[in-house]
């Protein structure tokens, strides 16, 4: 059986792979940290989230994970509205 190290180290040396998980790592991964972080900090779970939102927590699941595929970027809209519902705001900046 592998581990997660010796795992990781076979799938990412396919050239393919290697490019997709850099391109998630570098675009993707810091909004992730900063919804997680701001989730954490508010210390909420996603189905705290999800009444706040007006949805349901696989919703809120479902949002946090479309980060980590990204195969689903979330609205605006929708971002503003889990931020809201930490009790905080949504920026968004070009840098």
């Amino acid at each position: 059986m592998l581990t997660h190290e010796e795992l990781k180290t076979l799938v990412l040396s396919d050239p393919v792979v290697r490019a997709e998980y850099e391109r998630i790592e570098r675009e993707e991964m810091p909004m992730l940290d900063a919804i997680l972080k701001a989730r954490a900090e508010a210390g909420m779970t996603q189905a705290q989230v999800a009444e706040r939102m007006g949805t349901k927590a696989p919703a809120v699941a479902r949002l946090e994970n479309a980060l980590v595929t990204g195969k689903h970027s979330p609205s605006v809209a929708t971002l503003q509205k889990y931020a809201a519902a930490l009790g905080k705001r949504l920026e968004v900046r070009f840098v």
